[in-house]
């Protein structure tokens, strides 16, 4: 079984993939709670629900949505990409010890394209990806909020899909390979 992460200190969305590639699991971790005021107890909260994911599911794979690394006008700064790189070694070695193999990366983008999602220069990725996903997964249904808007955290669940699928499609590809 193949999990994929998508891991942010504010929802951290993630999906377990069955051996032929359909969904077993999808779910996002809210971060934004009171109760989470630093980043080791987002991280301990994040830690926890992978742990219970390992008693339900046999994950053999692990692939992490690859971390900002790069300014993006008006949506990051070297502070963000700080926490967000912090938060992301943090849940990596948390997967290492829990499913006993290192994460692999991919990075949005990569992942988009590997499942034929095309995003034009100025287009919104997450709804690209929310239509995408609607389209292609029956299963997965999304809550709107009264002002139609899809709610917190179902972006997360999105892109924790598309690594998900993207690493499953690697995997596919290792075992041809060695066959």
């Amino acid at each position: 079984m193949v999990l994929g992460l998508d891991i942010s200190t504010s929802f951290t969305g993630l999906t377990v993939l069955n051996e032929d590639g359909s969904i077993l699991h999808n779910e996002v971790i809210d971060l934004r709670k009171k109760q989470y005021t630093t980043i080791f107890k987002k991280a301990k909260a994040v830690k926890d629900r992978l742990i219970e994911i390992s008693h339900l599911y046999y994950v053999r794979e692990v692939y992490i949505e690859q971390s900002l690394s790069a300014f993006r006008p008006g949506l990051s700064s070297a502070q963000v990409i700080l926490l967000l790189g912090k938060f992301n070694g943090i849940i990596s070695w948390i997967c290492c010890e829990i499913f006993g193999n290192e994460p692999e990366y991919i990075g949005a983008s990569t992942s988009r394209k590997s499942l034929g999602i095309k995003v034009e220069r100025g287009q919104n990725a997450k709804e690209i990806v929310l239509k995408y996903v609607l389209d292609t997964e029956p299963s997965f249904k999304v809550e709107y909020t009264p002002k139609g808007n899809a709610k917190p955290g179902t972006y997360d669940r999105c892109d924790s899909l598309v690594i998900a699928k993207a690493g499953y499609k690697l995997c596919q590809k290792s075992k041809k390979s060695t066959s």
